[in-house]
């Protein structure tokens, strides 16, 4: 059976999965990708793509990631049936990022909310298979409402239990050197988001030096401050030099010397998506079997403080100021507002080898990992 992505929405590019078996196949195939990718960053990690200190934090948001998909794809289960009543389907953004849209994010964060409710009103799973049973052996009919009931139940069940990626997921400090009297303490600072432009999970990751009196963690005045500081601040389209200075103007004891921001994806798949270039004409012409339709682009971008000044913050006081280090190659510093950025792409193998056998302009210094059937992940260059 050919996938579908659904009626598409031409003002928003976004399209509905109206059907079962393509929305199920949408989830499936996001199951192996989320499944990959601490693979994947474990292997970047041995080859200092990535650090070995962000392993973990990054194998949190995937994980995160991985059981807000399983948690829409109960709500969904059933979409295209005859539930009762209408339900609407999955919206994913089929152009900008493979991704479901913002929306159902945001949806699913207010559902959370009124978990406890639902589940108070809604039997216990075993009692609506129970029903199922009767239904189907005494009725001799096909109890959809209640397979729709009983993926409802499911769905609440996995928001209540907790853990899952939200359109905002609060900045977190984690200690890394120096005692909480100390003149100075070193914390990673990470956080995520859904961003609403993009579409796309985002994860951010900042290493700060603390000169504060307090140390940080235990500041109830400047942490929460610098919280909503750096959440305010978290949208794609915003440079990391604009963000990293603008934290350091805001925080006179609080001095950013690295951050890092991952983009996770876009997705593409030729089932799916409608991106265009060289990598749809690479997954069209592989023809690549369920599940293996698909590729992952990866971003890392990075800011390194290069080094501090002095700067003047009144009559007899002065601040450190960082002086972050830009890319100084073809004036891309500017543009890019990052030290480093390096690009990478996550496919199996058919779509590699259609890729490899075309090199198309633009993917030559892109990292490519190849993942098998097996999960074996490996760098191709």
């Amino acid at each position: 059976m050919t996938d579908t992505a659904g009626t598409a929405d031409p003002g928003l590019d976004h399209a509905g999965l109206g059907d079962t078996f393509a929305a199920r196949r949408y989830f499936r195939k996001f199951e192996r990708i989320t499944g990959h990718l601490p693979r994947v960053a474990a292997v970047m990690a041995k080859e200092s793509a990535i650090r070995h200190a962000d392993l973990d934090v990054v194998g949190d948001y995937v994980a995160a990631l991985a059981r807000s998909f399983r948690a829409l794809s109960l709500k969904y289960l059933m979409t295209g049936r005859d539930t009762g009543r209408f339900f609407g389907s999955l919206a994913i953004d089929r152009v900008e990022s493979g991704f479901p849209v913002f929306r159902e994010l945001l949806t699913m964060a207010n559902d959370a909310q009124q978990a406890g409710r639902h589940l108070d009103s809604l039997p216990t799973v075993e009692t609506l298979k129970e029903q199922m049973v009767r239904a189907i052996v005494a009725d001799l009919e096909i109890p959809t409402r209640l397979q729709f009931a009983t993926s409802q139940r499911l769905y609440y069940e996995a928001l209540a239990a907790g853990g899952l990626f939200w359109t905002q997921n609060d900045p977190v400090a984690v200690w890394l050197s120096g005692l909480p009297d100390a003149d100075r303490r070193r914390y990673l600072i990470h956080w995520a988001v859904y961003d609403s432009q993009t579409n796309l999970p985002v994860i951010y990751l900042m290493e700060v030096e603390d000169t504060g009196r307090v140390a940080l963690g235990l500041d109830h005045r400047r942490w929460p401050e610098a919280q909503a500081a750096l959440i305010a601040q978290s949208l794609a389209g915003l440079k990391l030099v604009t963000i990293a200075q603008g934290f350091d103007e805001d925080f006179d004891d609080l001095h950013p010397k690295t951050l890092r921001r991952i983009h996770l994806g876009p997705m593409y798949s030729h089932a799916y998506t409608l991106q265009t270039g060289p990598i749809r004409e690479v997954l069209e012409n592989a023809a690549a079997p369920e599940g293996e339709d698909w590729a992952l682009a990866w971003t890392l971008e990075e800011l390194e403080s290069d080094r501090v000044r002095s700067e003047r913050t009144g009559w007899f006081t002065t601040a450190e100021r960082e002086v972050f280090a830009l890319d100084p190659f073809a004036g891309r510093g500017a543009e890019t507002g990052a030290t480093r950025t390096e690009r990478a792409i996550i496919l199996p193998q058919r779509p590699f080898q259609v890729l490899a056998e075309w090199s198309p302009p633009g993917f030559r210094e892109v990292r490519k990992f190849v993942v098998s059937k097996s999960g074996q992940v490996i760098h191709a260059r």
